[in-house]
């Protein structure tokens, strides 16, 4: 018995399945990456519905928290002064 493990990619893996499944007369397999998308909309439904339960706005958190923190309001924590990126005081 060979107990050499071999790698195979995403593809090879793959191509193996639609041949098994052609062989045997079965429906194809779904292709590699095909329910990302759906599974990544989940998540952003999933976090939304959680931050509505929470009190939280449920959407445009990102943004807001970015528009915040790069609108030169504040600069590491510390209030800017007048001269762009520089902290009050120096």
């Amino acid at each position: 018995m060979n107990s050499e493990v071999f790698d195979m990619s995403v593809t090879q893996q793959y191509a193996i399945d639609l041949y098994r499944a052609a062989q045997r007369g079965e429906a194809a397999p779904p292709a590699p990456g095909r329910h990302e998308v759906d599974a990544f909309r989940e998540l952003r439904d999933y976090r939304r519905f959680k931050a509505v339960v929470a009190g939280r706005p449920a959407r445009g958190r990102i943004r807001a928290a970015l528009t915040r923190r790069l609108s030169g309001r504040h600069f590491f924590g510390r209030r800017v002064s007048g001269r762009r990126g520089h902290p009050a005081g120096c």
